[in-house]
């Protein structure tokens, strides 16, 4: 047993940067699990400024300086911010509020079609299925239509912590944008001068998952902006909630778009019932996700993320098991992240093959060196 784990230390630890690296990556876990309500505001700016950064370095391909793109990429953000405040939280409130007022009606409405089912079939389903089903839901629903409306007082600390997102995050976003090279240059000198499995690790982040969040958040504009405009030319009711559910359905792929399809067909059936109203809203909203599907993301998504759709869906579940909203979004970029580990983490082998191309390139050094020498 020791001889074989032995040979595992030797294989996969035969370098002092995969020490390194693992070290890093368990502090990183733990700073994450113990102190990441302290520090989630300094995470999030650290990741609105890796998103902003695409901004700063197109005004500045235009010949903008850079403390001057650096301010335009900090007024975008602080624009946004205070349209989601002012316009969009407003009204995903108002709707949502509206929403939890007429679900009883809605079940009501539901548990009348489906009590048509025992008649029809009787050996399938019964009647006490049906008002057990309604009455768990009923509850469930209850508590959490309580939840909402009860908004009071009582969450007087979460606005106070809205607040100081509102405000610290621009400012720490401005700086991150503004010194960030000089912030990462300090970073490196904790690191060993030779590192290539770090770097190799890098390049693979900034090229796959730097355009990968900064191409699912348009995305998640774009989308939620096409069915927000359909939805309130049809008419549906919910517009803009149900566009948002849409827009960040696309977060986890070949599950999220299933999901949002049921509230969207049943908003739409209840409005309209088995008519035409309704097929034009399943298939309007059919043609969003394949016009997403097959020609938003391969526009967007320049560099694919090659992974499994298994792996998919278990990064989504186990990230976001663990960090919630931000880890079902970041779920990719990290199986990303963790696949380039996984290639590039240097083995015994590896580590070999390494050092005989540096001594092979050495040796074609000095023989060209001395081919140099006599023939002078």
């Amino acid at each position: 047993m020791y001889s074989i784990f032995r040979t595992w230390i030797n294989r996969y630890l035969a370098k002092e940067e995969a020490v390194l690296l693992i070290l890093m990556i368990i502090a990183a876990v733990v700073v994450l699990m113990t102190m990441g309500d302290i520090l989630a505001p300094f995470i999030a700016s650290i990741i609105i400024a890796f998103l902003m950064q695409g901004v700063v370095a197109r005004l500045e391909s235009w010949g903008t300086p850079h403390l001057v793109a650096v301010i335009a990429a900090t007024l975008v953000l602080i624009g946004g911010l205070a349209l989601i405040i002012l316009v969009l939280i407003p009204g995903l409130w108002q709707q949502t509020v509206r929403l939890v007022g007429e679900i009883p009606a809605l079940l009501e409405e539901w548990r009348g079609i489906l009590l048509l089912l025992p008649e029809k079939y009787p050996g399938w389903v019964s009647e006490v299925q049906i008002e057990q089903l309604f009455n768990l839901a009923a509850n469930r629903l209850g508590s959490m239509g309580q939840n909402v409306l009860s908004f009071s007082l009582a969450q007087l600390p979460v606005l106070v912590g809205v607040l100081i997102y509102i405000v610290l995050v621009p400012i720490l976003v401005f700086f991150f944008l503004k010194d960030g090279q000089q912030v990462m240059a300090w970073l490196s000198t904790f690191l060993p001068r030779e590192r290539p499995v770090m770097t190799r690790i890098w390049q693979e982040m900034n090229l796959q998952i730097a355009n990968y969040v900064r191409g699912k958040v348009i995305e998640i504009l774009i989308v939620a902006a096409v069915s927000y405009v359909a939805f309130i030319l049809l008419g549906l009711n919910y517009a803009l909630l149900l566009a948002l559910a849409v827009g960040f359905s696309v977060l986890i792929p070949y599950i999220g778009a299933a999901v949002v399809t049921l509230p969207i067909a049943m908003i739409a059936f209840f409005q309209w019932g088995w008519s035409s109203e309704f097929m034009t809203v399943m298939v309007v909203y059919g043609i969003i996700q394949m016009l997403d599907g097959n020609v938003l993301v391969p526009l967007l998504f320049s560099e694919a993320v090659n992974l499994h759709p298994i792996a998919i869906i278990l990064a989504v579940l186990f990230f976001g098991g663990i960090w919630g909203f931000w880890g079902v979004f970041f779920a990719i970029p990290l199986a990303t992240l963790i696949k380039a580990i996984i290639n590039a983490w240097p083995t015994s082998e590896t580590v070999m093959a390494y050092s005989q191309q540096e001594s092979s390139a050495a040796e074609r050094e000095t023989v060209y060196g001395e081919d140099l020498t006599e023939s002078k």
